[in-house]
């Protein structure tokens, strides 16, 4: 990085093996840093979902710290105009899923460098939830925030392999594009596999195992009727309803699914829905990570859930939230018609199938266990 101006682009989790930040080693070693830019939640990660810190000083060394969230591409150009940078680094931890954000981060600040002819570097790390693709493609008319691109669900790619396919199918003009790779990774292997530091990538992501059910049970941000346990120490894995009960502990048990268990759980959000409300529902418990499946698991939840006399879809305005979150009106649709959860999975699988032939020239790392 010597010899250049640098911005960049991360948030508590670029760090290395010691906890140490990238920005703070590189200012340091004094790398010429032009500017920090802070995806949702900030550079240092202190807002909630939907917010971010503002434009300011960081702390620690004296550096301009950009709000990027929500910016637009014309607003990307503007701030590596306005901070003089020549190289633009990407280092975030990713999820895997398609509704969060911080992988339109990544396609927003690489098409302003592009257009503006800057490098662009992305410090590649691990998918938490493999490197397996599930779930819907996005589809016209459904794209929003939590869903801007054509990709599937549950996207099983890094962040340098989305970079990748982004400058191969969706960016007008390419950027000059390297990533550094992660040493020893492979699709196979799970957050859970690993031995690398874990730091919350967004303050409801607590853990890898957070992580896994995310691409799932994420779908529950789309009803009303239930929390998808934001406000709790175990956001995503626990779910439930002030008008829930024991019955759909017992009912999604019986359903065996492959990898998981159900324990009956009650809950009181200190934020979110159902704030200092009592609620009953389930956390799901991850007895083999290999073996479970985010969607297939979240869907079974989903149809189970929808028996119940109190449930209700989420509405944003006109739309239902949960087609933005899902990139269609198929899933509620068939869920309200009643179709089982294999029905429903299946009704994906050729989309499924197409996209994972489409983003094979893209992958840096082996989808088999070597």
């Amino acid at each position: 990085m010597r010899g250049t101006r640098v911005g960049i682009v991360s948030n508590p989790t670029g760090v290395d093996r010691d906890y140490r930040h990238l920005v703070d080693r590189m200012h340091a070693d004094r790398v010429t840093i032009g500017a920090i830019f802070g995806p949702e939640h900030g550079f240092r990660g202190s807002a909630q979902a939907g917010g971010s810190e503002g434009t300011g000083t960081d702390a620690r060394t004296g550096l301009p710290v950009h709000d990027a969230y929500l910016a637009t591409q014309a607003a990307w150009e503007r701030m590596f105009r306005e901070s003089g940078v020549r190289t633009v680094v990407f280092d975030i931890q990713d999820v895997g899923a398609r509704f969060y954000t911080y992988i339109y981060t990544l396609y927003d600040s690489m098409a302003a460098a592009g257009r503006l002819g800057l490098r662009y570097l992305v410090l590649d790390r691990p998918n938490p939830v493999g490197g397996s693709a599930r779930g819907p493609m996005m589809t016209d008319g459904f794209t929003s925030g939590v869903g801007r691109l054509k990709i599937v669900q549950q996207h099983g790619m890094t962040a340098g392999e989305l970079a990748r396919f982004y400058n191969g199918e969706f960016l007008a003009r390419a950027v000059d594009l390297e990533v550094i790779t992660c040493q020893g990774w492979h699709g196979r292997l799970l957050g859970s596999d690993l031995d690398l530091p874990w730091v919350l990538p967004s303050p409801n992501m607590p853990t890898p195992t957070t992580a896994l059910v995310y691409p799932g049970t994420g779908m529950f941000e789309g009803v009303s009727s239930l929390s998808e346990g934001r406000g709790t120490t175990r956001p995503f894995e626990l779910i439930g309803g002030p008008a829930s009960d024991y019955r759909w502990c017992d009912r999604l048990t019986a359903l065996n699914l492959p990898g998981t268990r159900f324990r009956e759980a009650y809950f009181t959000p200190t934020f979110g829905k159902f704030t200092g409300r009592s609620c009953a529902g389930v956390e799901i418990k991850i007895k083999d990570p290999h073996r479970y499946d985010p969607l297939r698991t979240a869907v079974a939840m989903l149809t189970e859930a929808r028996k119940e006399p109190a449930f209700t879809w989420r509405l944003d305005g006109s739309r239902y939230w949960i087609d933005l979150l899902t990139g269609s009106t198929r899933l509620r649709t068939m869920i309200d018609g009643g179709a089982a959860p294999d029905e429903i999975i299946a009704s994906w699988s050729g989309e499924l199938a197409a996209f994972d032939q489409q983003r094979k020239p893209y992958l840096l790392y082996s989808r088999s266990t070597p």
